[in-house]
């Protein structure tokens, strides 16, 4: 429905509970009104009836007490202004503006009065700086500075007024660095230090010449702060990271290490350091370190912060993998030309077979599109790697080269659940697991049918880009999904006996798909969320990444970048596997982003490096036979 006619039905609803004396009922439309359209002028209008019904303001207050959501507490805020109380009336908008910055809610005539800020005190002001700071990203986004401009200069204006108030030019300080008002954020806080140099003064001052990009500066007066108060932990921890995010992440360690001895268990200090010793060793190990945290500290947010920020780029740390068909790139081509609808029909002929889920990608993208495959490669992608119970695709046609599901549709509730809870992306593998929990009341075999008839995304600006872009991404979300609800299937049953684990190894093991990565990363994510499961499933990864190399020697196998990331991102398995899975990585990721007339001699080539390596001549340096160290350290093969 339309913001503004909303608006007006709520505000219609409310002057008929206004004229009938059911005041509450006609506050929570108002509220309602507000939260429709925070710039609507009749939902102002119905708030001044309402307090006159009331018999004043405060009393129209009353209504709204305890009452937190943001339509009421914008409510708050118009009726405070509208009793000359201006700076509850401040502090109320601060809040709503804090809870939700990218809507007009500072867009009110009060607040753009030229007589407000002499009406203001600074004490007041910077009290609702600081409240509204709390919740603004550091720096604003441009999407945001417009809403939150009219407070913005309104802050400026009575900083202007109160130039002897350090308090105010501090907090006056974090919000023009916000709004990437550099100079004046250095020039404010270096004001509000002269007239007070205590320790909020010296924080902010840091910060802003960091955001002017002084950070050797703001280096100097952070450690100065220090040495004069070497109580403060949280400081240290700033010290620390920006010597990291300055290209020295050893040398702000030793400043952790300093902080840690005055407060082991400070909510900021270990995770901090957990991400610096990542950016010192890179790979995966101090991330699951930092996982690890978060789990034995779920109030640990910063943890939380530290470790979105972390995986939000990497393949399956933070988001679900690409995918590499020949396919896949006809269909994105497709998809590109202008004026194509998705009725077309589209008939592709491809020299070898690939895995059947490129199907479900291209038909989405295309219902009415087709598929054939010349050849099936060697060795055959079809076979599983080991006999399995549990199979989703059946080959059938010349040769067996065309694929179907050989199991039936999912119910229409398991479906549309699966809509709800699917994401292309997450904060990090343990955080995928727990958030697919709202799967674990659907049954297996809903599950393993959503793998391959995945439902249609939402009838969203996003569900409409992955449509008319990248389709694969939804299918492949959908199965990633899948198998993680998989990975809650009767929890309560002893891992290694588990059926949620044989389920997804005997997908993990099936015939080349890309529900062999979507059941790998379910594992990763078990292993991320359950130490005691990392060793068999480590196992498991990398016996899988073994099998697929090997093909690999011979043909193409597309999912071979995918597992080897899986693979990395156990760090708790022996150097061996991890310096083998990043050579694969680098010879997959190498071999498909170079032209389809030298991929193959690239392919080749590698691989002969790799057998170079692994030769029993080669040296005390060489990777040992992955076989025969699997099999030696983790005893049988599956």
């Amino acid at each position: 429905m339309d913001e503004r006619l909303e608006a007006e039905g709520e505000v219609a609803v409310a002057r008929l509970s206004i004229d009938g004396g059911d005041l509450r009922h006609a506050a929570r439309h108002l509220g309602d009104a507000l939260a429709a359209d925070p710039r609507h002028p009749d939902a102002y209008a119905a708030l001044a009836e309402l307090a006159a019904a009331a018999g004043g303001h405060a009393a129209a207050l009353e209504l709204f007490a305890d009452d937190a959501f943001t339509g009421s507490v914008a409510c708050v805020a118009q009726l405070h202004a509208a009793a000359g109380q201006w700076e509850p009336a401040l502090g109320a908008l601060a809040a709503v503006l804090g809870a939700e910055p990218d809507r007009p809610w500072a867009v009110v005539s009060w607040l753009a009065d030229p007589a407000l800020p002499g009406r203001l005190s600074p004490a007041a002001v910077a009290q609702a700086v600081a409240r509204l700071s709390r919740t603004l990203p550091d720096p604003l986004p441009p999407r945001l500075r417009e809403p939150v401009r009219p407070f913005y200069s309104l802050v400026r204006a009575v900083t202007a007024a109160h130039p002897g108030d350090s308090l105010l030019h501090a907090m006056a300080s974090t919000l023009a660095r916000r709004f990437g008002d550099a100079a004046d954020a250095v020039a404010w806080a270096e004001r509000a230090r002269q007239l007070e140099p205590g320790h909020a003064q010296a924080v902010v001052l840091g910060s802003a010449l960091h955001a002017a990009g002084r950070s050797a500066e703001a280096l100097a007066v952070w450690e100065a702060e220090i040495a004069r108060d070497p109580s403060g932990v949280d400081l240290y921890v700033d010290v620390a990271e920006l010597h990291g995010k300055t290209g020295r992440p050893a040398e702000g360690l030793v400043w952790l290490e300093r902080a840690l001895a005055l407060e082991p268990d400070h909510p900021k200090a270990a995770p901090a350091g957990h991400a610096l010793r990542h950016a010192v060793d890179g790979g995966t190990a101090h991330l699951l370190a930092l996982s690890d945290h978060l789990r034995a500290h779920p109030d640990h947010g910063y943890a939380a912060h530290l470790l979105d920020g972390l995986c939000e780029d990497e393949p399956w740390l933070g988001h679900v993998h690409p995918a590499y068909e020949a396919s896949v790139n006809v269909l994105h081509q497709m998809l590109a030309r202008p004026g194509t609808a998705r009725d077309h029909g589209i008939e592709l002929l491809s020299s070898a077979l690939e895995p059947p889920s490129t199907r479900l990608a291209l038909t989405m993208g295309f219902p009415r599109a087709t598929v054939d495959y010349q050849s099936v490669p060697s060795p055959d992608p079809r076979i599983p790697q080991y006999q399995v119970s549990t199979v989703l695709w059946e080959f059938h046609g010349p040769e067996g080269r065309a694929a179907r599901p050989s199991v039936g549709a999912p119910s229409a509730e398991a479906s549309e659940l699966l809509r709800q809870v699917a994401a292309l992306g997450w904060p990090s593998p343990g955080a995928a697991y727990d958030h697919a929990v709202r799967l674990a009341g659907l049954s297996a075999e809903d599950l393993l049918a959503l793998c391959v008839h995945p439902p249609l995304p939402l009838e969203d600006e996003q569900g409409a880009r992955l449509l008319g872009g990248q389709p694969e991404m939804w299918v492949r979300a959908v199965q990633v999904f899948a198998c993680l609800g998989l990975a809650h299937h009767r929890a309560d049953e002893p891992w290694p006996t588990s059926r949620r684990r044989a389920l997804l190894v005997d997908l993990l093991f099936g015939p080349e798909d890309w529900t062999n990565e979507a059941a790998g990363f379910a594992l990763l994510a078990i292993a991320w969320a359950d130490p005691t499961t990392r060793e068999d499933i480590g196992a498991r990864l990398v016996d899988r990444l073994l099998h697929v190399g090997k093909a690999w020697r011979e043909r193409d196998a597309t999912i071979l970048a995918s597992l080897s990331r899986l693979v990395l991102a156990c760090p708790w398995l022996p150097e061996t596997f991890l310096s083998l899975a990043g050579e694969m990585l680098k010879a997959a990721t190498d071999f498909h982003s170079r032209p389809a007339e030298d991929a193959a001699e690239r392919q080749a080539d590698i691989m002969a490096e790799l057998d170079a390596r692994r030769a029993p001549g080669a040296g005390a340096a060489r990777v040992p036979k992955p076989r025969s160290l699997l099999n030696r350290l983790f005893g049988r093969a599956r």
